[in-house]
């Protein structure tokens, strides 16, 4: 999973305080989840795979799909 969020921060050339104000903390922090020294909380996961248009499954490496599912209604 770490290296999920590193990839997928990579790849949108965003730095980490850029994705620490979408989630509400500091950029410590989330280097901290990053980096394995914290656990990240759902709430901030399923924000991070709303702000990547992805699913909590890709981030957390349950799948390799990128895409997100459909929003149910």
């Amino acid at each position: 999973m770490l290296e999920r969020l590193k990839e997928i921060r990579d790849d949108r050339d965003l730095t980490q305080t850029e994705v620490a104000k979408v989630l509400k903390i500091s950029q410590v922090q989330y280097s901290r989840y990053e980096t394995g020294l914290r656990l990240i909380p759902v709430d901030k996961l399923v924000l991070l795979a709303n702000y990547y248009n992805t699913s909590v499954d890709y981030l957390i490496g349950i799948t390799n799909e990128r895409k997100s599912y459909p929003k149910q209604k």
